[in-house]
């Protein structure tokens, strides 16, 4: 008799996107682990069985895999902030190549035999005047970024050399409730709703509005994900982008038409990042042709929802 197969393992699914991963897949009827650092998420308690487990720790990692064998694994951990890289530059090479690394040597030496989704990231990308494939020129302009390319080098050596079956997601810039206010959007729905409460004088602070991004909602980019477990070939990198071109203008100019008070704007120097990417935005057609995926939120409604996030969190 076959052994039954492993559970689903989502790493970091305390984060932004893989708690939307984890209320993704609960519909699925899988078993799911769910890996953090942090304290779980209240809203996500009951989605998974929850396991601390820190990627640095090598032998934790190895024991809980050889554990677990898990049949399908979403790699979602990771350090996520470009900005912070630049004080912290250890942090992010730690947290996304060694972490890594502790992961897929595990998996490689269990022999669990699942697949693996890392979740890279399109900031490696040189900026482009036109909507990036993923053969773009790639050059890093931030620590982050740095760490993210051998991140996806390293995982892609695992399936050359040690035959995991490992296939990248390259998310552009994504967006929703729950998102922390360390990032561009939810920092200036947070300002909104503060000085709509009162609670802030009624002066947004904001770095450099005329960058233009790609940004989806989370909630379409965590399908992206689901889709390339299912359907994308192995040793591919596909991006995850809506095709389209936003500024932060636009973005910020969206909010204030749904603020309830009159908002002025300042630029706050410590807002604005060394080597910002003027132009970064994706072509999703890989994706599209490989999963027969598409962003179905109307980022008008992605707006809705953060801001309304916002106003009852802040």
């Amino acid at each position: 008799m076959s052994a039954a197969p492993g559970p689903v393992l989502v790493t970091g699914a305390g984060g932004f996107a893989g708690g939307y991963l984890l209320e993704l897949l609960a519909g699925a009827g899988d078993e799911l682990v769910a890996w953090a650092r942090s304290p779980v998420p209240r809203h996500a308690v009951a989605l998974a069985r929850w396991q601390q487990v820190d990627l640095l720790d090598r032998e934790t990692v190895r024991r809980t895999i050889d554990t677990l064998r898990p049949s399908q694994v979403y790699h979602c951990a990771g350090s996520p902030h470009v900005a912070q890289s630049w004080q912290d530059t250890a942090g992010p090479l730690a947290a996304n190549v060694l972490g890594t690394h502790h992961l897929l040597d595990a998996l490689r030496r269990t022999g669990a035999g699942g697949r693996v989704l890392v979740t890279g990231s399109a900031a490696i990308y040189a900026s482009s005047p036109v909507p990036i494939a993923e053969d773009h020129v790639v050059a890093p302009a931030s620590p982050y970024a740095l760490s993210k390319l051998a991140q996806e080098e390293l995982s892609l050596r695992f399936l050359r050399e040690e035959g995991l079956d490992v296939v990248v997601a390259r998310p552009f810039n994504h967006t929703g409730p729950r998102q922390s206010a360390a990032f561009v959007a939810p920092s200036m729905a947070r300002q909104v709703a503060l000085i709509e409460r009162g609670a802030l004088e009624p002066v947004i602070k904001v770095g450099n509005l005329d960058a233009q991004r790609d940004i989806s909602d989370v909630r379409d980019v965590v399908r992206a994900y689901a889709a390339l477990m299912r359907a994308g070939c192995p040793g591919t990198s596909y991006n995850v982008a809506s095709g389209v071109g936003r500024t932060m203008r636009s973005i910020l100019d969206g909010l204030l038409m749904r603020a309830r008070v009159p908002v002025q704007v300042a630029t706050d120097p410590a807002r604005l990042r060394p080597n910002d990417v003027p132009f970064l935005v994706g072509d999703p057609s890989r994706l599209g042709r490989t999963t027969g995926w598409k962003p179905a939120i109307p980022f008008d409604r992605t707006l809705d929802d953060l801001l309304e996030y916002w106003r009852a969190h802040a």
